[in-house]
């Protein structure tokens, strides 16, 4: 049974981060490990619900308040079985989910929710730890093979699953090490890569086999991969980053994709390069885009010594707590959201929009023209009007936009395939997971677009599943409930 007077005893916290001083000249984790003692209080204050709606906000369906109160007896490895159950890569959703579970948390009504993403990854850092986290080949071969194209978290995912259950799989990758945006897209602060080799041992023991700098639709084609495998699944992501064109000096240097300052930095933390193409050092640096994205430009700017740092916002600035009347528990609620890199330093502008890139003269950019804005829906549809005689000048020598992806890249072997994007930049599938070519499936970004990594877990999780009922193995493989089925695009 639970502790019913946990969540009265405890309040709600998290471990101190550690000092902005320190922390932004280097490229560690801002969160160190916490003390045992802080989780399991922290555990202690899940009321174990009748109905447990943290269960309806995670896409995985993580069993949370079993493994949470597993924590609070202080029975780590059976907990890591529970964690483990449901998702393969709780020390990656544990850092990096932004947890709808916690939204969706009953204590929340009242209270502050229980701080299930920081219980997650203290018992995966523990499984690690204590040497719970084992390779778990599979009894037998099944004599199918499978092709994974991709090898962020939605073909990982999906690639342990397969492997597990006695498939060969193999794993491609254009880049030259596993991870996909989780190795190169999101800094070291957030996500140490050493807790991605970590993971990827346990799959290379299992059998997975992983093939980087493999361009596929180029280096191999699709008649390639149909004369070598079962089945293929595409888990490529949504790479293609959203552009401004049409924005008068969007051409200057000096203004970049966010993804082109990222990457490189990530890999110069790696040591696969000495410097980067897009340096903020010394540089006064305009971030154009207020999520995710932003805020790791925002973080790693302030690492690469960047004179000062301006992130603007279309949108007005969010309320502190949940608008009830509007975002109602246990829905996502729209908050202003603070990420650590925020209190390193940096000016937030909100309800503002980019009106021209200004040249100094010599074809570079000198500074952002901005104007306030209002943004409203009208029947349904989104509009952005300028507030007039609102308009003024942000210095910029460095311009970094990080408003989205527009889906997944379009590519050879999308063509070769005979597949088509859909409105919206990414792959159709029907309610088993395949495309409109027959034995070829896709999950991830690639299939939903840009979206939570717990997201891609789950869906790799069921295409797996989906591609192990179509080979016609035997059993089933464990997969979350799919509730967002739609048919094949016409």
């Amino acid at each position: 049974m639970p502790d019913p007077n946990g969540f009265l005893r405890y309040e709600r916290q998290l471990p101190k981060r550690r000092p902005v001083p320190v922390r932004i000249r280097d490229w560690r984790e801002v969160y160190p490990p916490a003390g045992e003692e802080l989780i399991r209080d922290q555990a202690t204050r899940c009321m174990d619900c009748g109905i447990p709606f943290c269960h309806e906000g995670c896409p995985l369906g993580n069993r949370i308040p079993d493994w949470n109160d597993l924590v609070r007896t202080g029975a780590w490895q059976a907990a890591a079985e529970a964690l483990h159950a449901t998702n393969n890569f709780p020390e990656f959703t544990g850092r990096l989910c932004p947890a709808p579970c916690e939204a969706a948390c009953v204590l929340g009504i009242a209270d502050d929710p229980v701080t299930i993403k920081q219980v997650e990854v203290e018992i995966a850092n523990h499984a690690f730890d204590l040497g719970y986290v084992k390779p778990q080949p599979a009894p037998a071969a099944s004599g199918y093979k499978v092709a994974v194209v991709g090898s962020g978290p939605a073909g990982l995912a999906a690639a342990q699953q397969l492997a597990r259950a006695g498939h060969a799989v193999t794993v491609f990758e254009r880049d030259d090490r596993i991870g996909g945006l989780l190795r190169y897209g999101i800094p070291d602060f957030k996500i140490e890569k050493s807790v991605i080799d970590a993971r990827l041992a346990q799959l290379e023991a299992e059998g997975v086999v992983f093939q980087t700098g493999v361009h596929v639709g180029v280096d191999i084609t699709a008649d390639d991969l149909r004369e070598r495998f079962d089945a293929v699944l595409l888990a490529t992501g949504a790479l293609a980053g959203r552009d401004t064109p049409a924005t008068p000096g969007r051409s200057l240097n000096g203004v970049h994709l966010a993804m082109d300052h990222l990457v490189p930095a990530n890999r110069m933390v790696a040591g696969l390069q000495d410097t980067t193409p897009i340096d903020a050092a010394g540089k006064h640096v305009v971030i154009i885009g207020g999520g995710d994205t932003g805020a790791d430009c925002l973080g790693v700017a302030h690492r690469q010594g960047a004179a000062d740092v301006v992130q603007l916002d279309q949108y007005p600035v969010p309320p502190d707590a949940r608008a009830a009347d509007r975002h109602p528990w246990p829905t996502w609620p729209v908050i202003l959201r603070n990420y650590p890199a925020h209190e390193e330093g940096g000016d937030r502008v909100f309800g503002v929009a980019v009106q021209e890139f200004v040249d100094d003269g010599n074809g570079n950019v000198a500074a952002i023209r901005i104007a306030e804005v209002m943004v409203e829906r009208v029947d349904g549809v989104r509009t952005v009007s300028v507030v007039p005689g609102s308009e003024r000048d942000v210095k910029a020598d460095l311009v970094l936009l990080a408003i989205g992806f527009e889906g997944t890249e379009q590519q050879p072997l999308l063509e070769q395939f005979g597949i088509d994007r859909n409105r919206r930049g990414v792959l159709d599938a029907d309610a088993g997971w395949q495309t409109a070519a027959p034995g070829v499936f896709v999950a991830g970004d690639a299939h939903k677009g840009a979206s939570l990594i717990v997201w891609a877990i789950a869906e790799g999780r069921s295409a797996a599943a989906a591609i192990h009922s179509y080979l016609g193995a035997k059993g089933e493989l464990p997969a979350p409930v799919r509730s967002d089925a739609q048919p094949l695009s016409a």
